[in-house]
């Protein structure tokens, strides 16, 4: 178990060591990032996504051949458990495109890393109920997310998106966010926690947290829907590969957004995809709803979040707009 109010030094310290080693890959391949393509005039795109969820619409794209029409042979492969860490693979050639969060990218933007975003896929919104919040037994005092001073919260990873969201929630509610302790545990084990009194709260996300509510645990707030346009889940690229590829890359992020509003429109196929591709019970994926997914990225509510994962310790510095999103990335400066 581990525990820590800022735990950002060793992660990046490890990322600036990863981006070393990506730029002088890039460097002995001599720089060469231009798309290979098969034998008939295909360009061949390599796609890290998530090992949880967010990339039904990949698979969409695949099986609706919309990357077939765009002229791209794309491949899908599961990236690092740790999003963040699918930077270096991009940087080395390894992989064009890879799916994050909005912290596991900003932590990579605020080491200098030479990648930019290309495409939401999923942010946070009123549109649909809370798949994640916050979690405490019935019985707990706690009421509101200042009540989480002097409380100690368990999160399944030190110093990213859910760490961000309780402490931003809490400041917002009032709070002091450097009264609260998080302790890192396994998302499998984060409803005994609470449960037990192991810990006084947990903030939990997907199947965990609706089977915490299932067990009794009550839900507080409306855990990232209460920062509306928060990116949940997006693809990067590097500076390199767009420079160079960008009708490639262009190509590849419109077939996204066709298979974006297609996973809106037709929930059997994503509830299909995560029962081939995901660890989730075919009977839980049936009994809920599907995610709404979403290529917007809000750059006003991402400055927000920036601007306050420094505050909170969380970033090294702040990385500005221009270091952040592709020029042909679909960004809204909208509330």
């Amino acid at each position: 178990m581990q525990t820590s109010r800022t735990p950002r030094r060793r992660t990046l310290i490890l990322l600036s060591a990863l981006a070393v080693t990506g730029s002088l890959t890039v460097t002995t391949c001599g720089g060469d990032s231009a798309t290979a393509t098969t034998s008939d005039g295909k360009a061949k795109i390599t796609v890290l996504r998530s090992n949880g969820a967010i990339f039904e619409p990949l698979y969409i794209a695949e099986q609706q051949g919309y990357f077939k029409d765009a002229g791209l042979d794309v491949t899908i492969k599961a990236g690092a458990q740790d999003t963040s860490q699918n930077a270096p693979s991009v940087l080395n050639g390894e992989a064009q495109f890879a799916m994050t969060d909005s912290s596991g990218f900003l932590k990579g933007a605020a080491q200098d890393m030479p990648i930019r975003i290309v495409t939401g896929l999923q942010s946070a919104t009123t549109k649909t109920d809370p798949t994640d919040g916050l979690l405490v037994k019935k019985s707990s005092s706690i009421e509101s997310f200042k009540d989480l001073e002097g409380r100690t919260v368990g999160i399944s990873a030190l110093g990213g998106t859910i760490q961000f969201i309780c402490e931003y929630l809490v400041q917002k509610d009032g709070g002091d966010p450097n009264k609260v302790k998080f302790v890192a545990l396994p998302t499998t084990s984060l409803t005994d926690a609470a449960t037990s009194g192991k810990t006084d709260a947990v903030f939990s996300f997907g199947p965990f947290y609706f089977a915490g509510k299932d067990s009794g645990l009550r839900s507080i707030g409306n855990g990232m829907n209460d920062v509306p346009g928060m990116i949940q889940g997006l693809l990067f690229s590097s500076e390199e590969y767009l420079s160079k590829n960008s009708a490639a890359a262009k190509k590849f992020i419109d077939a996204v957004a066709k298979a974006i509003t297609y996973a809106n429109e037709n929930p059997s196929s994503v509830k299909a995809i995560d029962k081939k591709y995901t660890e989730v019970p075919a009977e839980f994926i049936d009994a809920h709803d599907t995610n709404y997914y979403d290529k917007t990225l809000n750059t006003t509510v991402m400055r927000t979040v920036i601007t306050k994962m420094h505050e909170f310790d969380l970033l090294d510095n702040e990385p500005k707009d221009d270091a952040l999103y592709w020029d042909q990335a679909p960004t809204t400066a909208g509330e």
